[in-house]
């Protein structure tokens, strides 16, 4: 797969700072999300990765990785880094066993996080991860489940998106008025797409495939706030299919709240 070339310059220039902080420390680098999926793009997505250290990161390496972090952030701000530190055999186990690992979220450094310890990242790299450094997956003994993944995308909808679509209807709220972008309407729409794509056949797929996909699931008349998202996520000059960002963000949680309704089971 070809890589983005500022991908490619991010990862490697993370390699380098690793390898001189801690020689010997990082032993694997794969990354996931957009870039494993063959969707990224440089003005929408971050890079995800798998680092694979010797051994659980904690004291001295744990400082050690959050100064090649800061050390690559300062030479390349964009686009984020952001992903997990952890061992061969974390992988080869249910993430849920995992607990908390050095993360890099949002492109802030943490000692201890579990938000991409999941499912979703383990199934990910076992069938499409970016080798940077490492066997290949194909090679690995990665744990990927997929009664597992169903339960953490059931879970992720009806936790995370019910949230986040209830923050977001207040406009008066940073999530509110991050709405009345169009990144933020059409990184959400295609996001809670993409788990009703998996909810619906057990695999992984990019935001742009579930737009696609989204177009043929759901009634005619949600096709418009889909393919706005589209439009945005593929950064064209075609104008927005919205006289307004107000309009916009309305038919934006609108449809969240379509396909929470419809992946989720109504309380009795």
């Amino acid at each position: 797969m070809a890589i983005h070339p500022r991908v490619q310059t991010l990862a490697q220039a993370f390699l380098r700072n690793v390898d001189s902080e801690a020689p010997g420390l990082v032993q694997g680098l794969y990354l996931t999300g957009s870039v494993a999926l063959g969707d990224f793009r440089l003005h929408a997505s971050d890079v995800d990765f798998v680092v694979v250290t010797a051994r659980r990161a904690t004291g001295a390496d744990t400082e050690a990785l959050r100064r090649s972090h800061a050390r690559t952030r300062s030479e390349i701000s964009a686009p984020q880094f952001n992903g997990i530190h952890v061992t061969w055999e974390d992988l080869a186990d249910d993430p849920a066993d995992c607990g908390p690992v050095a993360s890099v979220l949002g492109g802030r450094f943490r000692p201890r996080a579990g938000a991409d310890v999941n499912p979703v990242t383990w199934h990910v790299l076992s069938e499409r991860g970016v080798t940077v450094r490492g066997p290949l997956p194909v090679e690995l003994d990665v744990w990927d489940n997929p009664a597992s993944l169903r339960a953490w995308s059931f879970g992720n909808l009806d936790e995370q998106w019910r949230r986040w679509r209830a923050a977001a209807g207040r406009i008066v709220s940073p999530r509110g008025l991050a709405a009345l972008g169009s990144l933020a309407p059409s990184w959400s729409v295609l996001s809670v797409s993409r788990l009703h794509f998996t909810l619906r056949t057990g695999e992984i797929t990019s935001k742009s495939a579930a737009g696609m996909y989204a177009l043929h699931a759901f009634p005619e008349r949600w096709q418009r706030i889909v393919n706005e998202c589209l439009r945005v996520r593929r950064d064209t000059r075609l104008p927005s299919l919205y006289q307004s960002a107000l309009d916009r963000r309305r038919a934006a949680l609108d449809y969240i709240e379509m396909v929470l309704d419809d992946a989720l089971p109504q309380p009795a």
